[in-house]
Order: structure tokens, then sequence, then C-alpha cells
């Protein structure tokens, strides 16, 4: 589901554009469900965050959070079996990996920035990778609106910013700011320097990260306390093979 190219591209980058893999229907019926979602559970939303011991600060001020995407609507199953996703996974993690956490991030306005970071450990161990995530745009990405950040290559330096950098918050100079339309995809190796910035807007910036690990890892969210028999049933094998739950 990859060419060539685009798997070179991720390797070399650590990053890659998978283009709109939802439509505007999809979109809209997403953000509907997510509006529900913080609607009923309020003050408690993202709560599953803050039980793991696996994130290092659940808590963030500056951005709405929800959390166990995959027991809360269909809706959301695409998240972790679209296939060019997955063609993606493999090709950073290899074939053995599993679905980490399913979460909605959303900028608030004036808020959202974040020091760039990495999402495992400090290090890669010759180019052997534990950890990859995808960012699904729910609204517009632009330079102005809280766009995640990333600096192409880091991937491969084996350090964090913070371990190179005076101040991660700070721009870094090769850094590229996400700008797509709603509905578009971005994979990167979670070893790459990234981060959110400010929604210098009036409207949240909202986004679904699908977040994996290799099979030898542990999962943010520990996806067999939390799966429902309801949606064992209605994922199928496949999925719950992902979901490391069968």
């Amino acid at each position: 589901m990859l060419t060539e190219e685009e798997i070179e591209i991720l390797e070399s980058q650590g990053y890659l554009s998978l283009g709109k893999l939802l439509t505007d229907d999809q979109v809209k019926a997403i953000n509907d469900r997510i509006d529900g979602l913080m609607l009923n559970e309020g003050e408690a939303a993202g709560a599953e965050l803050t039980e793991s011991k696996y994130i290092r600060h659940p808590k963030e001020e500056g951005a709405d959070r929800l959390a166990d995407l995959v027991n809360k609507g269909d809706v959301f199953d695409v998240f972790y079996s679209h296939p060019r996703l997955l063609a993606g996974i493999s090709a950073v993690l290899g074939p053995s990996y599993k679905l980490s956490s399913l979460n909605y991030r959303a900028a608030k306005p004036g808020l959202g920035h974040q020091n760039l970071h990495i999402d495992w450990g400090n290090k890669s161990v010759q180019g052997v990778y534990k950890v990859c995530n995808s960012i699904w745009l729910l609204d517009d990405f632009t330079e102005n609106n809280g766009a995640t950040r990333i600096v192409p290559g880091s991937h491969k330096l084996g350090v964090s910013p913070h371990e190179k950098m005076e101040d991660p918050s700070l721009p870094h100079p090769d850094e590229v700011i996400i700008q797509a339309p709603a509905g578009s995809v971005f994979i990167f190796n979670s070893h790459a320097w990234h981060g959110g910035t400010t929604n210098r807007t009036t409207k949240p910036r909202r986004s679904i990260h699908s977040y994996f690990c290799t099979s030898d890892q542990p999962q943010q969210i520990d996806q067999r306390k939390y799966i429902t028999e309801e949606t064992k049933q209605r994922i199928g094998l496949e999925a719950q093979k992902i979901l490391d739950v069968l």
C-alpha cells in the first residue's frame, strides 16, 4: 500500500503524508461523535491517560483530550485498521507491532505549544525503532492553528531534543510545520523530534493520534484492561491482533 518512494521518504525524513484518507462525511461524523463524548465525559475526559504509568505527562492544560477511543464507537475503527496506515507502521516497526493508544487532542485557542520531544526513552538503537505515531487531521492544519512541527531526519540522531538544544520550546531551524486539509493523515517515526505549536486562532485545532509500538513494548493504554465484548465482536480477529487482545 506504500510505494518504494514513500517508504524511502519515511525512512530518510522520519515522517510521511499518507494523503487524505478520510472523506468529509467521515470527518464530520467523527467530530460529531467527539463533541458528544466531550459533553458526556466532562471533567473526566481523558481520564484513562491519567491511569497509565507509561505516559509521563498525562494532563495537558493547553489541550482537550479523550482516550480509549477503541471502545467509544465504530467511527474510530479506521484509525487502527486502514491498510495504508498499517503499511507505514510496518515500514517503521517491522511486522510485529500493536496499537499502544488511540487518543484525541485538540489544541485550545491561545495554547497547545509543546517542547520538541520524542515518544520513547531517549534513543533508537542502530536504526531499530520501538514506536510510531500517526496524526489524523480533523481540522485543516495551518501555520497558525497549533499544527504539529517535526524536525526531518532527527529520528536518526539517537538523542532527545533536551540533550542537544538549549531550549526545546523554541523553533528548530530545520523544523517543518505540518499543513494539510482535514481528513489527511501523517505518519511519523516517534523517535523523531516533534511537538505541537501554539494555536493562534479562536477555535480548537482537532486531531486523533493512533500510536503504535513493537510487540515487546508495553501499551500506553492497556487494551486488554479496557476492551469490551461489544468492541471485540465488532472489529474481528485481525483488529484484535493489532490491539493485542486475543
